[in-house]
């Protein structure tokens, strides 16, 4: 077991200095970039609804919105964490963090939807600077083991918890502010970040870096891009020749990707990690956790808002006992380790979100609390998933490569927070496109977009004060219930199949 191995090293070396109150100081410090980032991978889905309403985004711009942010995150970090290895990694760190708030002040006071895209480039650009630098320094700051172990599982539980926390925090400054705030509110982080960081956190690098690969990099990007363009529309149009381009540019990016790190004396990307069952098997674990966390909060946040009729604030409350279990779970985790096999806690947390999902599936009409009970029971999985494949990734590889195993792992982390609002939104707004009736008097509506995005349709249906309008709302309603119990169904098929890998791959773990 991990924690009885990190245990026997602990008592082979006895005089490794114990964390002390500096130690634990600069791991609060670590948790702000930490936050800041997984924050802003969720923090958006109460917003879309005014943003629909504000900036009229079609349906394909509102998903790009939301994903274009985990994209850049997922194509840059590896990249990132090797420039850091270069200039050091409290200098990125800080100088990321710079970028991020000026970026987040773009998208606060964005006048269209390109606007916010742009800034959503941005942020994820700056964002990946962020976090390769914050295991990292963990790694440094924490000699001892032991301490180590809770700094690393202090850094899962805000990893998965941020993105939990997202909704929450989204929820309370729209029910006082604009939605640009869910943007602003970085600022005074940063702020309090920056002389912090300077003050708490050392500076560490690679004393012998191999060079900057810019060809993998780009090579990753075009991997990335194609492919979840090639998703989204498949969901719109199908399998038409721009869907099978996009996934046939995707498949020649990766095998060009894949070619190049064989063959370079100094790989980006370390493929022989892969050649460890237990930590392949960790990474999709990692990944689809994300992927069902994220698809979910696409879903709920609009469902609690637009038909249920809650108040951001209010619908933020819903989900507020999901996040302290989510977060919670990451904590007991460390503990379950010791009695439980890692097998079986990964793959029951697993069922655990299928369970969640299965809540919204088959009640039917979704209620407050049903949408609550999903999302608490979603947590147990989440925050034990998060936990512990963080921990196999990292302890299952060789210390020279604890660096290469953690740039891995948050991108398994963006990819699957990418996935989440790809796939499950993408079937969502296409089962909601499909099935919305739309009255002859309304058809203009379709030229700008309106009917592509559930904000959109019942800021129309306002226009029509009448029988017209309520049956635009009633269709719209019907076909969103329709659209959140197919989506929590494929959601359901990705957790059983997700379950199945892990028992299957975590054997030796």
């Amino acid at each position: 077991m991990t924690i009885e191995m990190t245990r026997t090293r602990a008592t082979q070396v006895p005089d490794e200095r114990a964390a002390g109150a500096r130690e634990w100081a600069a791991l609060a410090v670590l948790m702000l970039p930490v936050l800041m980032v997984s924050v802003d991978n969720t923090v958006l889905s109460f917003a879309l609804p005014a943003i629909s309403v504000d900036l009229r985004p079609s349906g394909t711009q509102l998903l790009w919105i939301v994903d274009i942010y985990a994209i850049m995150l997922a194509g840059l970090l590896i990249a990132m964490g090797s420039i850091g290895d270069r200039v050091g990694r409290r200098r990125l760190l800080l100088i990321g963090a710079v970028g991020f708030a000026g970026a987040s002040m773009l998208a606060a006071f964005s006048t269209s939807a390109e606007m916010l895209l742009i800034a959503r480039v941005l942020l994820g650009v700056f964002g990946a600077t962020l976090m390769p630098s914050t295991l990292s320094l963990i790694r440094n700051v924490f000699v001892r083991p032991a301490d180590r172990r809770i700094a690393i599982a202090t850094w899962a539980a805000m990893f998965s918890g941020g993105a939990a926390l997202g909704p929450v925090v989204g929820g309370w400054l729209l029910g006082h502010f604009a939605w640009g705030s869910v943007f602003a509110i970085n600022i005074p982080i940063v702020l309090v970040l920056l002389p912090l960081a300077v003050w708490l956190l050392p500076e560490s690098r690679d004393p012998e870096p191999g060079p900057l690969d810019l060809v993998s990099i780009a090579l990753s990007l075009v991997l990335m891009f194609p492919f979840v363009f090639g998703i989204k529309n498949l969901a719109k149009h199908g399998l038409d020749d721009l869907t099978l381009t996009s996934f046939g540019l995707a498949a020649v990016a990766a095998w060009a990707l894949v070619r190049r790190l064989r063959r370079s004396a100094h790989p980006m990307i370390d493929l022989t990690l892969f050649r460890n069952r237990v930590f392949s098997g960790a990474i999709v674990a990692n990944l689809l956790s994300l992927m069902a966390l994220t698809g979910f909060l696409f879903l709920g946040s609009q469902l609690l808002q637009l038909v249920l009729g809650l108040s951001a604030m209010d619908a933020a409350l819903v989900l507020l006992p999901g996040l302290a279990v989510t977060v919670a779970c990451g904590f007991v985790a460390v503990r379950l380790m010791e009695y439980i096999s890692v097998r079986v806690l990964v793959s029951g947390s697993f069922a655990a979100s299928a369970v969640g999902y299965a809540v919204m599936a088959l009640v039917g009409h979704p209620s407050v609390a049903s949408v609550g009970i999903a999302f608490a029971l979603m947590g147990i999985g989440i925050g034990l998933a998060e936990t512990i494949t963080n921990d196999l990734m990292l302890s299952s590889v060789p210390a020279s490569k604890a660096g290469a195993a953690s740039a891995i792992s948050e991108t398994a982390y963006e990819i699957g927070a990418v996935l989440g609002t790809a796939v499950l939104g993408a079937v969502l707004t296409g089962v909601y496109r499909s099935h919305l009736t739309v009255p002859a008097v309304a058809e203009w509506g379709k030229r700008d977009g309106s009917f592509e995005t559930l904000g959109g349709t019942l800021d129309l249906a306002a226009w029509y004060p009448n029988v017209v309008g309520d049956s635009l709302r009633a269709s719209a309603s019907a076909a969103f219930d329709l659209g959140v119990q197919l989506t929590s169904g494929v959601a359901i098929a990705i957790a059983l199949a997700a379950a199945l890998v892990s028992w299957r791959t975590l054997r030796d773990a």
